[in-house]
């Protein structure tokens, strides 16, 4: 099992008030011989006729003396788990999700900025202390 992100339980409880049912934590992911865990696997009822939203979202804390290196390692898990969950044939959405302060600061570059969007990289930004969602991306 992965060491858990020291803001996990933040962004879990963050998304159980935004409405979100837990249903893995850590969340499996395989593809032939790959075996990997995201944080967590998240779903939530839209309408009673409709199948329910179903997402996959990694915590990361930006903690190091070196922000552009959290950077490097986020984006590139974050590209690793969207692929093989297209090879997987699984259709759900995956998200970074990052405390509101490195949102706020690190991610307003327009380095930053440019890579997120090149990549298409869904963001939950969340405060850690009120374990609130601040803003959703896509």
């Amino acid at each position: 099992m992965p060491a858990k992100d020291i803001y996990h339980d933040a962004v879990k409880n963050a998304l159980i008030k935004d409405g979100w049912t837990i249903t893995a934590d850590p969340y499996f992911l395989q593809y032939q011989d790959a075996e990997l865990y995201a944080d967590l696997f998240a779903e939530k009822a839209l309408l009673a006729e409709q199948e329910g939203r179903k997402i996959v979202v990694e915590v990361k804390s930006f903690i190091s003396p070196s922000l552009m290196k959290d950077f490097q390692n986020a984006l590139g898990q974050y590209i690793l788990y969207r692929d093989i969950l297209q090879l997987a044939n699984k259709k759900y959405d995956i998200y970074l999700a990052i405390r509101d302060t490195i949102f706020e600061t690190f991610f307003q570059r327009k380095s930053i900025q440019a890579v997120v969007k090149l990549h298409q990289i869904k963001l939950i930004v969340f405060n850690n202390e009120r374990e609130e969602i601040n803003l959703w991306t896509n």
